[in-house]
């Protein structure tokens, strides 16, 4: 009796509120260290799968673009902030130069340099190499994360933020732009685009003023660290302004959207590379457009509640046609002013693809600026692609303000994705949310939800509710089947018996198991290969080394003098600046297009043409490209009609493409080949001495699979000075005029002769042409 009047029993412990209260609390704490655990094993993932070109060649820049972010990084650690920021960089753009500082998004290199002095606070002596080699695989798990919090707003299942993260984490779409030394300014750009994206929508979903100022600042941080900020710029406001046509504006939007405008736009100015732009550029006039809108719907829903209705609608509409017609005119008078810069080439290229073709072939000439093939989606999507689509159709069925932005989003970055390659960075994230949305309403479906007993049926017919009515996805769907086919009677009979979800969970399942097997081979094979070792394979299957990039440079570095200045095509300024440490004429930063266009006009051009612009512009060496011997198609042969029609848009009377075409519209590098092809300065520099390698009468270029012809070209201007191992890179050194056989005094004579000359070659290249 004394146990029983001292002791609770089991029921009425288990009962009572307290305990109740503990064990629900016991119960997240659980499910959240469990969540936890497993986004950080997906990040841990994301990591490791971008380490490939790490664990197979060595920690090393890739690309391009990366080796000038790594130039300017180093400066940045070595000189200090400040002397970064009034960095003028005379050993590009020679003559010229380049004012550095204002001239870049400093975000990338300011992130790396505050990693290197935490850890050197911290007595971690890591090598600023190391740090941006490591930077893009480590902002992938920050991404990964984002992509959990992002989705966790959008669904109220669990398991679609934890889905996202993962497809996040290693979708191809992504994994191309963070691969462990991709030290591009993508790597930690995405993070901050899908971690915007997610406080925008808390704010919104909120109406605070913090979440707004949140939104802000790192808004602020993806505009100091790449120029695809203004896809953010133009997809927030629309946001907005779908949500104000929806009949939706409300104080939260009002609050979000205007703190977001104000701070953001405040901040984005602070970057000396954007300035004033925010509010002297067509690209940002969207934001400050639909800024106006929401002060005018504010002020409109205020006069609403003080006048009657019939006098709100005389002075409302007055009003919205007087300010339209007001701020119509002004933006259209300051843009013809030249106040209000006009919409930029990329813009217009993404409308028209064939726009930058005829007017800015630099921005057509990049391989990642082309229209997007259809395979390339399901190469770096994979099954994503099917889910995708799924995914903007749940979000219709609510289609609260979380779920317009979704679809708003999807329906941009699909179309921009569509018009070029590099833009199917900004669609892979949505793509993950929506797919993982779609495939955790299945599995929630089959493996949370079970089939209504007949004890449930009868609950709800008894208190007047039909069966499945109000009830969960699972309880509608089985109420509208047969009773022979639901799983009241078999757990082995119906949608939900044991059989079906069996069948659904295997084969869900094996999806995933061959996604995951599908984007590991990608990253291994086609992503983590850098530009500057390629990778071949003998004859035995063993994996054979090209190191000729590497090879030339340094050649560079130790042969020739600090200050000689190399001309090549744009494409290698970057890596000659990062890895030879020599001056160069032009290179990745494309800001100057005549400089550009002369390089151009040199490669194409005779000697007699290309020689007085070499000795003007002060070039000792030239640096080209050649794959003929390899198969490697990247040569500068290839890349050749670019040269021709950028010189040909400054110097249309001198350059012709046309001119490099035989009369069959062929472009040709064997006997075939037009005179001005073979008299080009990049032909003979490509040629020069190759059918010393081949039998006599053999030579043939495997990349364009010609046969060339017997004998080859001669060169006068300029002399063999080095050529790699594989032939992939040939460096040549400008002769003096003394080496000539002229001196300096005899300079303008010389040149009076090239005149000579070239007005012969002329009507010799007519005479040849009317013979063919």
């Amino acid at each position: 009796m004394a146990a029983s009047t001292t002791a609770p029993t089991a029921s009425t412990a288990s009962s009572s509120p307290m305990a109740f209260f503990l064990q629900g609390e016991t119960g997240r704490n659980t499910r959240g260290l469990l969540r936890l655990i497993i986004l950080c094993t997906i990040a841990a993932a994301a990591v490791a799968s971008r380490l490939f070109s790490v664990i197979r060649f060595e920690s090393i820049i890739h690309e391009f673009d990366p080796w000038f972010n790594f130039r300017a990084t180093k400066y940045l650690v070595n000189h200090g902030f400040y002397a970064f920021w009034d960095w003028f960089d005379d050993r590009t753009w020679h003559p010229l130069g380049r004012v550095t500082g204002g001239t870049l998004y400093p975000g990338l290199m300011v992130t790396s340099g505050s990693i290197y002095h935490l850890l050197r606070f911290l007595t971690l002596p890591v090598d600023i190499r190391n740090i941006c080699v490591l930077l893009a695989p480590a902002c992938s798990g920050l991404t990964a994360f984002a992509s959990y919090l992002f989705t966790s707003e959008m669904s109220d299942s669990p398991s679609a933020g934890l889905l996202a993260a993962i497809f996040m984490g290693i979708a191809p779409g992504y994994i191309s732009r963070s691969v462990a030394g991709s030290y591009d300014n993508e790597a930690i750009a995405i993070f901050l685009l899908v971690f915007t994206f997610y406080l925008w929508i808390k704010a919104v979903k909120v109406g605070s003023i913090m979440w707004g100022a949140l939104t802000a600042l790192f808004y602020g941080y993806m505009v100091s660290a790449w120029g695809g900020y203004v896809f953010i710029t133009n997809l927030l406001p629309l946001h907005a302004f779908v949500l104000i046509c929806m009949g939706r504006f409300s104080p939260r939007l009002y609050v979000s959207y205007t703190t977001w405008y104000a701070l953001g736009t405040l901040a984005s100015m602070q970057i000396p590379f954007v300035g004033f732009l925010p509010i002297r550029s067509s690209d940002h006039m969207a934001a400050l457009g639909v800024f106006g809108l929401t002060q005018l719907v504010g002020a409109a829903e205020y006069l609403r509640s003080q006048l009657p209705s019939k006098q709100f609608q005389t002075v409302i509409r007055s009003a919205v046609l007087l300010i339209f017609v007001v701020a119509f005119g002004g933006l259209v008078l300051l843009t013809v002013s030249g106040v209000v810069a006009p919409w930029s080439g990329r813009f217009y290229s993404l409308w028209d693809t064939g726009y930058a073709k005829i007017h800015i072939p630099i921005i057509a000439s990049v391989s990642e600026h082309q229209p997007t093939a259809w395979p390339a989606f399901f190469f770096d999507l994979n099954m994503l692609i099917w889910l995708f689509p799924a995914g903007v159709y749940m979000c219709f069925r609510k289609l609260k303000d979380e779920q317009v932005f979704i679809v708003i989003y999807a329906v941009l970055a699909s179309y921009f994705a569509g018009v070029m390659v590099r833009l199917m960075l900004t669609l892979t994230p949505v793509v993950c949310v929506a797919a993982a949305m779609a495939l955790s309403q299945i599995l929630d479906t089959f493996l949370v939800a079970s089939a209504p007993t007949e004890n449930d049926a009868d609950t709800k017919q008894a208190n007047g509710t039909p069966a499945g009515a109000n009830g969960s996805i699972a309880d509608k769907l089985s109420s509208a089947l047969p009773d022979t086919l639901r799983s009241t009677k078999s757990p082995l009979v119906g949608i939900y018996s044991y059989l079906s979800k069996s069948l659904i969970t295997g084969a869900i399942t094996s999806y995933l198991l061959l996604f995951v097997l599908h984007c590991t081979w990608v990253t291994s094979n086609a992503y983590s290969s850098p530009s500057v070792v390629l990778a071949s394979r003998l004859p035995d299957g063993s994996q054979h080394i090209i190191d000729d990039y590497r090879e030339a440079y340094y050649w560079l570095r130790q042969n020739t003098e600090p200050t000689a200045k190399v001309m090549s095509w744009w494409d290698y300024g970057y890596q000659i600046g990062g890895m030879a440490d020599r001056p160069t004429l032009v290179d990745n930063n494309t800001w100057n297009n005549t400089h550009i266009a002369t390089v151009g006009k040199a490669m194409s051009s005779r000697e007699e043409v290309s020689y007085p612009i070499m000795k003007q512009h002060e070039v000792d060496y030239v640096l080209v490209v050649f794959g003929g011997l390899l198969g490697y198609s990247g040569d500068d042969i290839n890349k050749f009609l670019w040269m021709v029609r950028i010189a040909e848009g400054i110097w249309p009377d001198e350059v012709k493409e046309r001119d490099f075409f035989t009369q069959r519209g062929e472009y040709r590098v064997d006997d075939q080949a037009t005179p001005t092809m073979r008299n080009s300065l990049m032909y003979k520099m490509s040629y020069y001495n190759y059918n010393s390698l081949f039998p006599a009468g053999q030579a043939m270029d495997r990349v364009r699979g010609s046969k060339l012809p017997a004998d080859g070209p001669q060169l006068s201007t300029v002399e063999e000075a080095f050529t790699s191992e594989n032939w992939i890179i040939r460096i040549y050194k400008v002769k003096d005029f003394d080496n000539l056989g002229r001196n300096h005094q005899d300079a303008t004579a010389f040149e009076k002769g090239n005149k000579r000359k070239k007005t012969s070659a002329k009507r010799r290249g007519a005479r040849v042409l009317r013979v063919d």
